[in-house]
């Protein structure tokens, strides 16, 4: 079976986007040398060159691309070799104009940018089935080729005519009869009956608000024609190298493609992730981001394919701090550390963006820091392919998140900023969290977190049922349970299904301008913004209330007994001190070991090793239990030590 360890080998990997088409061949020569000068072992190659690949239609020029191969191959460094589908050549679009997307608003995309291409052209599809084809019988026994990297970041949504056809095959499979996508669209809302299938459009601009469902469904669909094309490239990458694994590569929580769906037709998970680096919070958010490539990996390790080398869109990366964001990935269960890319263009859209070897050359900051790291991974070798141990779970669904990004409801729900909510105590607890979905198994969690369930299946409803009732602690976030498969409200009470579980009824949302002063026993009093809900306890008991104004005594954090379970309703946003003290006491409770740590510092296990890493700009200090072996350093600490700034230490 393939999969991620066929590529390791036994060893971190250490790489990055390699583009040599952007330069002489006499510049290859010094890339493989300084490449092996930083610890450099695998680079994808490929990833914009359908161009190069095939000038004219049907006419290939593999014969530059050998020469790289055999060079890398000849210098010990392995290869990810893309498929190059990410962007058409240019003969494309002028010989086949529908190949290219189309906006919303009816606008052509042209070629002359990147990923420009409409995922439901059959032109499209057949040439990028040729050239794959053309690749994987041409490279299917080189001895550089690690494994594929199928096209880049899927993220195309089109509206065109062709678009449409394809939109209408889909849900004449889904609905089969046009009388159950009526019923399913509620067409009989706003004069929307459909008659003849031909009358099925996508969500094009309109002069108000669009159909929920076929919004939604137009989102699935999109999805699942990006899914169509990453399918058939796997298929002819697996028939033609059976035991080469392949890939493609995510953007951390991404709208337009189900990642849990796309996670599953490939044999590893890869990552691209550049934080906003003036984002306080940025290191939060990037263990957010990996602990849910984790997830999508089915809790095993995954791939970081890219990151910046010294910044991104004009913000330098401070000194040490590439270091710290790497080996966080690795600490968080990456066997990889890559970038985009190899060397920084010097011409192009992205010529300013950074690369392990910056303008400056070799004689730079910036490559010496990349030449250290390539070190320190050598010294962590022993964890590729150790788990990252987590006794929490926080529910993810991309159908949800589809729904709940509507125009039509009471309030903007920004999904991301609510995971955060939830996410950013446990990283301050040192409490790590997989992703998972709430059709998975959770009995293996003794804590389960919702932040937002607005749209819930009967199925779905059934397990956090079953799993609260069999002893597991579930807490759920508001706006929650509200409506079904298709964006249909379920009437009789909020969170419908939940109710019970929860113990209380909702009859109104309460979205609010102002905070919210609120007092309890447990959190002492605290503050509140976003929304609140007027509901009434049936046999939960109130935890915390609103106590002034015109909502005073209004039940805002409720604990309800459920069978052998817990369940906690959250039906505003307390202040983050509140919430970081809430989830202490939840998990707490649930017999989870917790390690809060000095501002800015993250503990995290991964097999036998313990990574303590400090994302401030200022040292500090932490204690370390027993004695123990940093592999970095070579030093044994025990007790008080110090981190410098952006430091960190693997102990064992």
């Amino acid at each position: 079976m393939r999969n991620l360890s066929d590529v390791t080998r036994g060893r971190l990997i250490y790489g990055g986007d390699y583009n040599p088409e952007q330069w002489p061949e006499a510049v290859w020569h010094e890339d493989v040398l300084l490449m092996r000068e930083a610890g450099v072992n695998l680079v994808t190659v490929g990833v914009f060159s359908w161009g190069r690949l095939e000038p004219t239609p049907g006419a290939y020029d593999f014969g530059w691309l050998d020469r790289v191969l055999d060079l890398l191959h000849e210098n010990g460094i392995g290869v990810s070799l893309a498929t190059p589908t990410a962007s058409p050549p240019p003969w494309m679009s002028l010989r086949h104009p529908e190949t290219l997307m189309v906006t919303a608003d009816g606008v052509r995309m042209s070629h002359g940018s990147r990923n420009h291409y409409c995922p439901s052209s059959p032109v499209y599809r057949q040439y990028a089935r040729a050239i794959v084809t053309a690749m994987a019988r041409r490279y299917a026994e080189h001895p550089a080729l690690r494994s594929w990297h199928i096209n880049n970041e899927y993220c195309e949504v089109c509206h065109c005519d062709r678009t449409a056809q394809h939109f209408r095959r889909w849900l004449r499979e889904k609905y089969e009869t046009l009388g159950a996508l009526n019923e399913a669209w509620a067409t009989a809302f706003w004069s929307q009956h459909y008659g003849e299938w031909a009358e099925i459009l996508p969500p094009r601009a309109a002069p108000y608000l669009r159909n929920p469902t076929q919004v939604l469904d137009f989102k699935r669909f999109c999805s699942e024609a990006l899914l169509q094309c990453l399918r058939t490239e796997r298929e002819i990458l697996h028939n033609t190298t059976p035991f080469v694994p392949v890939t493609s590569n995510f953007m951390g929580l991404f709208a337009p493609l189900d990642y849990w769906q796309a996670a599953a037709e490939q044999d590893f998970v890869s990552h691209d992730w550049y934080p906003d680096l003036t984002d306080p919070a940025a290191h939060v958010r990037t263990a957010m981001s990996y602990d849910l490539m984790r997830g999508l990996a089915g809790r095993k390790p995954w791939f970081l394919m890219e990151q910046s080398a010294s910044g991104s869109h004009g913000v330098r990366r401070p000194p040490g701090h590439l270091r710290t964001q790497s080996l966080q990935a690795i600490a968080r269960g990456s066997d990889s550390v890559c970038f985009f890319q190899w060397r920084a263009s010097r011409a192009g859209a992205e010529k300013f963006h950074s690369g392990m070897v910056p303008h400056r050359g070799p004689h730079s900051r910036v490559f010496r820091e990349v030449a250290a790291l390539g070190r320190d991974l050598v010294e962590l070798s022993e964890v590729a392919g150790e788990p990252v141990p987590a006794q929490v779970a926080i529910l993810v669904d991309w159908d949800n998140w589809w729904a709940v990004s509507g125009a039509h409801l009471p309030a903007e729900i920004d999904l991301l900023a609510r995971l955060h909510d939830f996410y950013e105590p446990l990283w301050r607890l040192g409490v790590v969290a997989d992703f998972v979905r709430p059709c998975d198994d959770l009995s293996k969690y003794p804590v389960v977190l919702a932040p937002n369930l607005y749209l819930l299946t009967a199925c779905d409803a059934d397990r956090i049922t079953s799993y609260v009732d069999e002893g597991g602690t579930f807490v759920m976030g508001f706006f929650s349970g509200i409506v079904d498969e298709h964006d249909h409200v379920r009437v009789g009470g909020y969170p419908a299904l939940l109710a019970d579980v929860m113990g209380l009824r909702i009859d109104e949302f309460l979205p609010q301008r102002d905070s919210l002063t609120c007092s309890s026993e447990l959190l002492g009093e605290f503050t509140a913004d976003f929304w609140a809900d007027d509901l009434s306890p049936t046999t939960a008991e109130v935890v915390a209330a609103v106590t002034k104004g015109e909502l005073g005594g209004m039940p805002v954090v409720l604990r309800n007994s459920f069978g052998e379970g817990t369940a906690w309703y959250v039906a505003t946003r307390p202040e983050p001190a509140a919430m970081r003290a809430l989830l202490a006491h939840v998990v707490s409770q649930a017999g989870v070991t917790s390690s809060p740590q000095p501002e800015g510092v993250e503990v995290v296990r991964r097999g036998d090793l313990l990574f303590v890493i400090n994302h401030r700009p200022e040292p500090t200090e932490v204690e370390v239990d027993g004695l123990k072996l940093d592999l970095l350093s070579g030093e044994r600490v025990s007790g008080v030590t110090e981190l410098p700034r952006y430091g960190v230490r693997v102990l064992r």
